[in-house]
């Protein structure tokens, strides 16, 4: 009905942190046990409750792959995950993308 962002949100347990922020898919549940969640705090109808997110590994994998077609899972682990696990990240937002403090005179994102 409007804009969109995707994003792939990297972390341990990812899955279950962000739906944890998100609240409850039905927003009237939201809205009564967990208010200051997103859905709760934000969230119109259970169709339109503000947010989206997977609700397991394999449905990240196939989500991510929807989205950004482009995106290797395989090369993001391989490359990225241990550059970013260096730290300390920043996010970039003109480039859309979390950095490494350090990483900028490499010529890496």
């Amino acid at each position: 009905s409007g804009p969109m962002w995707a994003y792939i949100l990297a972390h341990e347990d990812a899955v279950p942190l962000w739906r944890s922020l998100m609240g409850p898919t039905k927003v009237f549940r939201a809205r009564n046990s967990v208010p200051d969640s997103i859905r709760g705090a934000y969230g119109l109808t259970d169709t339109r409750n503000t947010t989206h997110g997977s609700d397991s590994p394999a449905s990240a994998s196939r989500e991510i792959a929807f989205f950004f077609p482009e995106f290797s899972e395989r090369l993001w682990y391989q490359r990225e995950e241990p550059r970013l696990r260096r730290g300390p990240v920043y996010y970039d937002a003109e480039q859309r993308v979390h950095c490494v403090l350090g990483d900028e005179g490499a010529g890496l994102p």
